[in-house]
């Protein structure tokens, strides 16, 4: 009789073993769901700015440009010549 208590008593304590590490797991799974979301809105945000800033760069540098900087002349231009083959391409294909 004795062999089984032991048994029972050695089988309780695994399962409560079990039963914990498994509480343990379920509370560190919410914990990096949590950082994980907090992550993500991290990125979100920084990933907002970079392209409001590459915006900003864009504009500073047609600005530059038109100012007479040397340097972005050639590239304005093409840009500019990009821009009106794109608007004749449309107009093209508006008319047909």
């Amino acid at each position: 009789m004795s062999k089984i208590e032991d048994l029972v008593i050695a089988l309780e304590r695994k399962t409560n073993k079990v039963i914990q590490e498994s509480n343990d797991l379920k509370k560190s799974n919410i914990e990096l769901v949590s950082s994980l979301k907090a992550a993500q809105k991290t990125i979100y945000s920084q990933s907002a700015d970079l392209i409001a800033w590459e915006d900003k760069y864009q504009t500073l540098k047609m600005a530059n440009t038109i100012l007479g900087s040397d340097n972005d002349k050639r590239e304005t231009k093409l840009k500019i010549n990009t821009l009106i083959r794109e608007i004749d391409h449309c107009i093209e294909q508006l008319s047909e």
